[in-house]
């Protein structure tokens, strides 16, 4: 059959190619048939150079997400359309598959044409199936409107799962830099004996999760369509493949999840329908697209919380932090349930550290001070640096003889300190106790220990 008339009449990028169709129903080799000079362009060929009828990879890199379409227009007899992330070439295309008649038993012919932007066009994205526009925009709304973002994360993964008919669903946040991975929600169907992804989520499996960046970096995801295929993992992984067959996993599909040119996470679905590829792929498409954007949000919103609440130097809470504590709990926002106590410290001799011997050593004994707070008291303690050198601590869900013993430790840790020595004032009592009196007491305390400190030690009391 002779295409290269037919081709020539098309204006857009063109080409035909032909896949073998195998006796027991399978698809084999897709090749390149013909194609128009707007094509022959792009894969900078020039037409002498042009063989008919080479595998389509002789000519371009080959594209495992690309192959399942090509079987799906040929098997199904139907006309594929797809708006997909290029990876591999940093662009995003939109792909027409159209089959063509075929006279010949054993190949089946299709007509691919496609255009490729740099940048995506939100409007092609966004033009899907009623039924997936409205999936979409039910994951929006949840995401925008609910105050429990980890509960809606894990309704979301559930309906996607679901819509996958996968047996599990989740999805993983990646940090490259730390070389790192957490578990941020998972979906996993009823009935299930699945093992605890916490258990493969160790530092050494991050050498697979790279493996995943530079496989999905030749498309824009992976699929694993049956046990056959995931034979052809071994070489590229041994150690994932053997803990996918371990996990009982014969199919499965990642996107990545990606915001500001960085991939932040993966979501991953295992044992799904592989009869419905295109359309879970039409669907992931857009959801990772959305979730992307409303995690990286919020992973930024908790950045700028950190910052906002955090000492630079020493790692502790701020004044700032401070301040909206004891707003919540005035304000009924957040209250203390229970008797608690405050602690105020001050660093003695930091002013002279900072004359004689620099601005650097006072930075150093501060950081020393930070690790007495944080060695004496537990994280179920909340401990601030709310001036030059002074540190409040407060203590919620502990009795008076433990807050005493609190205190007591921290004394001991300072004078077990070579170089930290604080003036130490404190206030214990009631839940009805007003946070307010009670920071104005114990300041009061700590600058009446500081006076009488330096009324044992006045050849000390330059140091202030």
């Amino acid at each position: 059959m002779n295409f290269d008339l037919f081709i020539s009449q098309v204006k857009t990028i063109a080409s035909v190619l032909s896949v073998k169709l195998n006796p027991d129903g399978s698809c084999g080799e897709i090749c390149l048939e013909a194609a128009n000079d707007q094509y022959l362009g792009t894969i900078r060929t020039k037409r002498e150079d042009f063989v008919p009828g080479r595998p389509y990879d002789s000519y371009v890199p080959g594209d495992r997400n690309y192959e399942a379409m090509s079987y799906r227009c040929i098997r199904e007899n139907r006309m594929i359309h797809a708006y997909v992330d290029a990876g591999q070439y940093n662009a995003w295309m939109e792909v027409y598959m159209i089959p063509l008649i075929s006279d010949e038993p054993n190949k089946g012919y299709y007509l691919f044409s496609y255009d490729m932007t740099s940048k995506m066009d939100a409007e092609k994205l966004s033009d899907v199936a009623p039924e997936t526009a409205m999936r979409m925009l039910s994951i929006s709304v949840r995401l925008r409107e609910s105050d429990d973002f980890q509960a809606s994360m894990d309704s979301i993964i559930r309906e996607i799962r679901e819509h996958c008919e996968a047996n599990r669903c989740n999805i993983i946040l990646t940090d490259f830099k730390k070389r790192s991975a957490s578990l941020l929600c998972e979906s996993i169907a009823e009935g299930e004996e699945i093992p605890d992804s916490d258990a493969f989520l160790t530092p050494e499996f991050f050498n697979v999760i790279e493996i995943w960046d530079r496989m999905i970096s030749e498309s824009n995801c992976y699929i694993i369509h049956d046990a056959k295929e995931l034979e052809t993992l071994k070489e590229k992984s041994l150690q994932w493949y053997e803990s996918l067959v371990a996990a009982g996993v014969y199919s499965l599909v990642i996107y990545p999840l990606k915001a500001g040119g960085e991939t932040i996470g993966y979501i991953m679905a295992t044992n799904f329908n592989s009869d419905r590829t295109l359309e879970i792929k039409g669907n992931l498409e857009v959801a990772t697209f959305l979730l992307a954007a409303e995690i990286s949000n919020r992973q930024l919103f908790k950045r700028l919380k950190i910052l906002s609440d955090t000492d630079l130097l020493t790692g502790l809470y701020n004044r700032n932090a401070m301040n909206n504590r004891v707003s919540d709990i005035v304000s009924g926002d957040n209250p203390i349930i229970g008797s608690y106590g405050v602690i105020f410290a001050d660093l003695n001799g930091l002013k002279t550290i900072n004359d004689e011997e620099g601005h650097v050593a006072g930075d150093h004994l501060l950081q020393d001070a930070a690790d007495v707070l944080r060695a004496t008291f537990s994280a179920e303690c909340s401990v601030f640096r709310v001036g030059g050198d002074e540190f409040m601590v407060l203590v919620e869900g502990h009795t008076e003889a433990e807050f005493d013993q609190l205190v007591k430790n921290l004394r001991a840790n300072c004078e077990a300190s070579k170089n930290v020595r604080m003036a130490i004032g404190t206030c214990y009592g009631p839940e009805s106790m007003d946070v307010r009196t009670a920071l104005h007491n114990a300041d009061e305390a700590m600058y009446a220990d500081k006076n009488s400190f330096y009324e044992a030690h006045p050849e000390l009391k330059k140091r202030k």
